[in-house]
């Protein structure tokens, strides 16, 4: 007999299919500006996936930093810039149609690995990151990313940290020379 699907699993599916009708619809989109809201499509649909995984923290974090702060930065960017479309004849088409093929094929083989050195290290360890699921439900996962942030990864959080303030100051730079 078949295994009845809980409010959470059909809520799971159907944030996942609207993510993924979203992304193919924001990558299809000529306009950049009906991409740019597809994208926010796709980040709140995420942020439903990390809700029900139980990972509240990621969740708010996708809503606040990426469909908020970011995609106002692209959209007013995009309308600021006002994209033109150039005539590039045949010879620019078939360039931008090999560099997209290069581009396609090289995202598509650093997933493939992604994906071959993610199950290989789940068959290796049983486990799919560096703590059991267990233990961070145990201890709450804001709790789990604090600890880590401040611990392990205090160095690259730091550096990150540092690069992002190197390009908040050029961003100032570049807008107070015009």
């Amino acid at each position: 007999m078949m295994e009845m699907v809980s409010f959470k699993g059909i809520v799971f599916i159907v944030a996942a299919l609207v993510a993924i009708a979203s992304s193919l619809l924001m990558v299809t989109r000529k306009n950049p500006i009906h991409s740019a809201l597809w994208m926010i499509v796709t980040f709140f649909s995420m942020a439903v996936i990390y809700l029900i995984l139980n990972a509240q923290f990621i969740a708010v974090a996708q809503v606040m930093v990426y469909a908020g702060a970011i995609m106002m930065l692209i959209l007013f960017v995009i309308m600021l810039v006002h994209m033109e479309r150039g005539e590039g004849g045949e010879a620019g088409k078939a360039r931008r149609s090999a560099k997209t093929r290069i581009a396609w094929a090289l995202l598509t083989i650093v997933l493939f690995v992604e994906v071959l050195f993610g199950a290989l290290f789940f068959r290796m360890t049983g486990r799919i990151g560096a703590y059991p699921a267990e233990m961070v439900n145990s201890v709450g996962n804001v709790k789990t990313i604090g600890s880590l942030l401040y611990g392990q990864y205090l160095f690259p959080f730091e550096i990150a940290s540092i690069l992002l303030l190197v390009g908040i100051v050029g961003a100032v730079v570049i807008v107070k020379r015009k």
